[in-house]
């Protein structure tokens, strides 16, 4: 493992915002190249006599990898660890964190209105910033992002241009008629309402 995955800390789960938990955990498991690991498994032959030394040597290289990945996923906090710590495979724990945290299709819908309702409805406040309504959008978008969908850049560029508070009306008005809206990215955007 390269000395920067040692520097790095493994993403600690308390039980709350298990979807961020998950990409981030997916996120340095591929860094790691380990995801496989966690979504395939280790498969072991039915007869390892027949195995030659190169596939005996693949499989307990791929066993290790797995013993790795399950350490850093039972490296979570004490409520959380009686749940996974009878796993005996990186698959077998994050299955179960998985069925036990993840919403339901149900819910994950009832989640994804409340969130696109929590979109189109969001309106910056007198008293905030530009930067600081931005972080808000995009702690939004993010969420819609990890229930799966995705919201396109033109549309966060139209909410951002009629959401913002009436002092920013100047600004938007000189954008909407010297940029073309249909190009102009979010960053252009945000720091044109900053300048």
């Amino acid at each position: 493992m390269s000395s920067l995955a040692k520097q790095i800390s493994v993403p600690i789960f308390s039980g709350q915002n298990y979807d961020y938990w998950t990409i981030k955990m997916k996120t340095y498991f591929q860094s790691q190249k380990l995801w496989e690991i966690v979504e395939e498994g280790v498969t072991l032959p039915e007869d390892s006599s027949t195995s030659s030394s190169a596939e005996k040597g693949k499989l307990e290289n791929k066993k290790a990898k797995d013993s790795e990945v399950l350490y850093y996923i039972k490296q979570q906090w004490d409520h959380i660890f009686p749940r996974i710590s009878v796993a005996t495979s990186a698959k077998e724990a994050w299955s179960i964190l998985q069925k036990e945290y993840q919403d339901s299709a149900k819910v994950r819908i009832i989640k994804l209105q409340t969130l696109r309702r929590d979109f189109e409805n969001m309106k910056m406040k007198d008293s905030e910033m530009i930067d600081e309504y931005y972080t808000k959008v995009c702690e939004l978008m993010n969420q819609l992002k990890a229930y799966g969908e995705d919201i396109p850049e033109k549309r966060v560029v139209e909410k951002l241009l009629i959401s913002v508070t009436e002092k920013y009306d100047p600004i938007v008005t000189t954008i909407e008629e010297t940029k073309d809206i249909t190009t102009l990215t979010v960053i252009e955007l945000v720091g044109s309402l900053e300048a």
